[in-house]
């Protein structure tokens, strides 16, 4: 056989492949768990996870080095190396798909999430051998390559059940509320302006900086006052629902388990409802707006604040803050209403 016609063979049995693994891909992103009656065995899943994670990792590698360097594999070489890879994939979303709902939908979409990157890791990878020459080591297939790794590597750190895969969501989201609190702090501690640092003045203007829309009132001010202490009393939520996981969070229970993914989901919406608030606060200041935003992200709050209430994670003490907060919330909530009212 020639060498453009292996070349086109070996092509061909690439593309199979790699359409195969869009396929799948597509599937482990929108697919369902299968549930099962019988027992969930949750240690010998991750064990299954992990090696079957590890051998999609050392079928990509054995693939990048067939095809780095003269001679090309031989077509049924070729082949071999190709259902190798995909056998490895279809292993790999075959025992993730073992993982069901009960054991918590939190758990379920950060697998789903790390296993959705390493087909797209190998998907990529694949992509980049189809557009190199057929003999060469390119540095996009070096870098792809270490992105198969990279995806893989991160197994070992997934959270292994319900309560730390909330602990993961709560980590982030009190990153994001923490950055708009210091941010809005940082902009009132400076100048009148907020805009000092985004907008130049210009020197040909005979007026710079003269549209008082850039600049907060004495009012505004004010109304910015108790919706920083609303954003504060979201981060203060996140941070004391943090300890509480950490010290009464359970997996064990079903029932547990979907209280833990009710606080998922509604953790979730906490800092882009204080970013929506941040946002309107900014000069020219629209007080309708404003009052919108901090109806809403109160709402959200004692909504949180309830479900906690409600759930195994609330004992004593925890009540303690949880009403603290409550009574926080309530009064920031109508001190922004009288101060947005007055005067309008």
């Amino acid at each position: 056989m020639s060498t453009e016609n292996c070349d086109a063979t070996l092509s061909v049995s690439l593309r199979n492949v790699l359409n195969s693994i869009q396929c799948i891909r597509d599937r482990v992103r929108d697919g369902e768990s299968n549930e099962s009656d019988g027992a969930f065995n949750l240690s010998n899943f991750w064990d299954t996870l992990n090696q079957a994670v590890k051998a999609v990792s050392q079928e990509a590698t054995k693939l990048s080095l067939a095809f780095s360097r003269p001679p090309l594999p031989s077509v049924q070489d070729g082949e071999k190396l190709s259902q190798s890879i995909l056998k490895s994939v279809l292993t790999l979303s075959a025992v993730y798909y073992w993982l069901p709902k009960s054991q918590g939908v939190t758990l379920r979409r950060q697998v789903r999430d790390a296993t959705v990157e390493v087909l797209e890791g190998v998907l990529q990878l694949l992509e980049v051998i189809l557009s190199s020459p057929l003999h060469s080591l390119t540095q996009e297939q070096l870098t792809s390559t270490g992105g198969v790794w990279s995806a893989c590597d991160q197994f070992p750190q997934l959270p292994k059940e319900n309560k730390e895969a909330l602990l993961v969501v709560l980590s982030s989201q009190t990153g994001v509320v923490k950055d708009a609190v210091e941010e809005m702090e940082q902009a009132l501690s400076e100048a009148q302006d907020p805009f000092n640092d985004v907008l130049d003045d210009d020197p040909n203007e005979g007026n710079p900086r003269g549209n008082q829309d850039m600049y907060w009132s004495e009012k505004d001010r004010q109304v910015i006052g108790p919706c920083q202490g609303l954003t504060k009393a979201a981060a203060a939520c996140l941070r004391k629902l943090t300890a509480a996981v950490k010290a009464n969070g359970d997996s064990a229970v079903p029932q547990n388990v979907a209280q833990l993914d009710d606080l998922a989901d509604i953790s979730r919406e906490i800092s882009p409802s204080v970013d929506d608030l941040a946002l309107c606060l900014y000069p020219p200041m629209d007080y309708s707006g404003v009052e919108n935003n901090v109806s809403k992200l109160s709402a959200l709050l004692k909504k949180f604040l309830e479900i906690i209430r409600c759930s195994h994670l609330c004992g004593e003490s925890e009540l303690t803050w949880v009403q603290f907060l409550e009574g926080a919330v309530d009064h920031n909530l109508q001190k922004a209403k009288v101060l947005i009212e007055l005067d309008s």
